[in-house]
């Protein structure tokens, strides 16, 4: 009965707040105002039953960890999916090839003549996977907050644009050039906050970006300012020419395989010595510095190889649209990565990955609720922070377990 109660003044305090948006509508073809209750009743509902489910669940989850808590030996969890990928290699290859093979056929299912909305729109979809993998190694891996992002991947795209206006080097030229330039950004970033941490490595991080967009927005003769650069060259193909459809999907194409280098080299630097050197500055930067880790070195690998993803993308960003400017990298596009790193789960490569296309995919096909979409993609976030505060897949790391049980068993036989 309390939480019927409860739940109840949730909704109608939600309703309240909402009312002017929900029900009120100016029609400025007729000059008149429209009045929409049916939607303030669905809106309150829909509060309530979220209210009611959200309290049900903690409710819920109380009482199980009040259980386990009393067991003197409680059953072992079942395993959840990602971690019978991560234990069953049979399982995991059958998986990747599944997807795999789904991803290469993608472009022919969904499209035909020149409807090639969807491989354009799954194309942006993965330039962003690529950016969340690479901020995934700073933020999520390295533990180093960054709030500017935003300013390599401008970096990678304004590289390309130029080299190609100017000097007239080819797509496959520029794209190494491009990381190679955001590495640097990096490293140049990276050497003044190498001693600050938290808040003030993120204010650090936002000036950069900051920075980055006043510069293009104002030195003209350079970047073209407000007006940005247009007719930068598409990806080519040995000479062919190809239409509007055919560019798309090889766009498409690239991007994928540009997915699949990162996750490769994301996993293995993970593993790696340099990516166990990450996570220990992550958990206790003065503990990891008193163990031996070159705090100096360990940082700008970070924010360089992070940024190298960054800069890698953002050529293949400025081929695909043809046309960039600063308004083109916000602040709101990196506010949108680090969702993608902390929705998905910090240092998880699967959880970035499904965070992105989520994240990317979610706003664009929710456009048949023009009114709607962005109150809606708000709520998933704010219920994914309530219900899963680590993320969609946590950071999975190897465990070992001591079974008590079995220890008695044998001294007793003994």
């Amino acid at each position: 009965m309390t939480h019927l109660k409860r739940s109840l003044g949730i909704g109608l305090w939600f309703m309240f707040l909402t009312l002017p948006l929900m029900v009120v509508r100016v029609n400025t073809v007729s000059s008149e105002v429209e009045w929409r209750w049916a939607n303030l009743v669905w809106a309150g509902l829909c509060a309530f039953a979220i209210a009611w489910l959200w309290q049900f669940s903690i409710e819920r989850r109380a009482a199980k960890r009040a259980q386990v808590a009393a067991d003197a030996h409680p059953q072992k969890r079942k395993p959840t999916l990602a971690q019978r990928l991560a234990d069953d290699p049979v399982l995991n290859r059958r998986v990747l090839l599944g997807v795999g093979l789904l991803a290469m056929a993608f472009p022919w299912l969904v499209s035909s003549g020149q409807n090639f909305y969807h491989v354009n729109v799954m194309v942006s979809a993965l330039i962003f996977v690529v950016l969340g993998l690479g901020l995934n190694i700073t933020v999520g891996l390295a533990g180093l907050l960054d709030l500017g992002y935003i300013a390599f991947f401008a970096v990678g795209a304004y590289t390309y644009a130029l080299l190609s206006k100017n000097f007239d080097l080819g797509f496959w030229t520029c794209l190494p050039l491009g990381g190679v330039m955001g590495m640097l950004f990096g490293i140049v970033l990276g050497f003044p906050i190498l001693r600050l941490r938290g808040d003030y490595l993120a204010i650090v991080t936002l000036g950069f970006a900051s920075i980055t967009k006043i510069v293009l927005e104002n030195w003209d003769t350079v970047f073209g300012g407000a007006a940005g650069i247009a007719n930068i060259p598409r990806p080519d193909l040995f000479g062919i020419e190809l239409d509007g459809r055919q560019k798309a999907i090889y766009t498409y194409y690239i991007v994928l395989a540009l997915v699949a280098l990162t996750i490769v080299v994301t996993n293995r630097l993970k593993n790696s010595r340099v990516g166990r050197a990450w996570m220990a500055l992550r958990e206790d930067e003065i503990a990891s510095v008193a163990m031996g880790v070159d705090m100096a070195q360990t940082k700008l690998s970070a924010y360089a190889l992070g940024a190298f993803w960054a800069g890698l993308v953002g050529v293949v960003f400025a081929a695909h649209n043809s046309f960039i400017n600063p308004d083109s990298f916000t602040f709101m596009d990196s506010a949108m990565i680090l969702a993608m790193v902390v929705l998905g789960g910090m240092g998880s490569i699967l959880g970035v990955i499904i965070a992105s296309l989520a994240l990317k995919l979610m706003p664009e096909y929710l456009r048949a609720f023009a009114e709607y979409r962005m109150l809606v993609f708000g709520a998933v976030m704010v219920l994914m922070m309530i219900f899963r505060p680590q993320g969609l897949i946590n950071d999975m790391r190897r465990k070992y377990e001591y079974d008590t049980a079995d220890k008695e068993d044998t001294d007793g036989g003994k």
